[in-house]
C-alpha cells in the first residue's frame, strides 16, 4: 500500500450495534470497518473514490456501560401520498409526528471512553478515471488538510449520531492497553455492505440513481495486541453474508 492515512478518533461513549439484536442495543466489542468508513466519510469523500480500512487499532480497554433512551417505534414514510417525496413534489403534505404517541424507551449496552487508530486507503471506483498514483494523492492531501484543520461535512461520530467522536492525524500509534495484549477472538462481525448492481434481494436506490441490491458481509474478527488487520482477515477467510 504506497498511499493511506492513519487518524486517531476518540469519544466518551460509542454503539456499533449488533444487527442481531432486535430490539435492545447491544454494541460489538470494538468499531467495525463500516463505521470506520462513515467516519472517514464524514471528513472527506468524493463519488469518485472509497476508503478501503486496512487495520483498526484499539488504544482503550474495552469498557461497556448500560443506558435508556427514548426511541420512536416509526418513522417518517418516504413514499406514498403522505411521503416525503410526494410533499417535495406537490409543495403539500403533513410531515410531523406525535412523538408522545409513538415514543418506546428501550435498554442499550454502549462503549464508554473509547480511542482507536484507523489506517485506511483509497481506491477510486470504476467509473472514474483510471487509477493513478496522482488522483489517490490528490484526494489524500484534501484528506489530511482537512483533517489537521478539524473540518468535516457532518460531525464524525462513534456508531451513532449522539456519541459523536473527537479526530487527529497520527504518525505513530500508542501501545496496546495491558487488557488487550495477546489474542483475542471476537467473533462474527460486520466488515461492510456490498452494494451489487442486478443481483437478486433487496432493493435500494443509491446515491448514483441505480437499483442495487444492499449485501452485508461478515468477517471472524481476531485482534492480536489490539490490532484488528482487516486486509489479513479478508485474505485468510471467506466472506460470510
Amino acid at each position: 500500500m504506497s498511499f493511506g492515512i492513519k487518524i486517531e478518533v476518540w469519544g466518551d461513549y460509542a454503539a456499533f450495534n449488533r444487527p442481531e439484536m432486535k430490539v435492545e442495543r447491544v454494541s460489538y466489542d470494538v468499531m467495525t470497518a463500516s463505521a470506520a468508513r462513515g467516519l472517514l466519510e464524514a471528513i472527506y469523500w468524493k463519488p469518485q473514490m472509497r476508503w478501503v480500512v486496512d487495520r483498526i487499532t484499539v488504544l482503550a480497554p474495552i469498557r461497556f456501560t448500560h443506558i435508556r433512551r427514548n426511541e420512536i417505534e416509526s418513522t417518517i414514510p418516504t413514499g406514498g401520498a403522505q411521503g416525503v417525496g410526494n410533499a417535495l413534489k406537490t409543495g403539500r403534505g403533513q410531515l410531523g409526528v406525535d412523538v408522545n404517541s409513538i415514543r418506546q424507551q428501550r435498554a442499550g449496552m454502549i462503549l464508554r471512553d473509547v480511542r482507536y487508530v484507523i489506517e485506511a486507503h483509497i481506491e477510486l471506483v470504476e467509473s472514474s478515471s483510471p487509477t493513478n498514483e496522482n488522483n489517490v494523492a490528490k484526494h489524500l492531501d484534501i484528506f489530511n488538510r482537512r483533517a489537521r484543520k478539524g473540518q468535516y461535512f457532518h460531525h464524525p461520530y462513534l456508531g451513532t449520531r449522539e456519541f459523536t467522536a473527537s479526530f487527529s492525524l497520527v504518525e505513530t500509534i500508542g501501545e496496546c492497553p495491558p487488557e488487550l495484549a495477546g489474542y483475542h477472538n471476537l467473533g462474527y462481525m460486520l466488515d461492510d455492505i456490498d452494494f451489487i448492481p442486478d443481483a437478486k434481494g433487496k432493493i435500494v436506490e443509491s446515491s448514483y440513481g441505480q437499483r442495487v441490491t444492499a449485501l452485508p458481509r461478515f468477517l471472524n474478527i481476531s485482534m492480536v495486541d489490539g490490532v484488528i488487520d482487516l486486509n489479513k482477515l479478508r485474505h485468510e477467510q471467506e466472506i460470510v453474508r
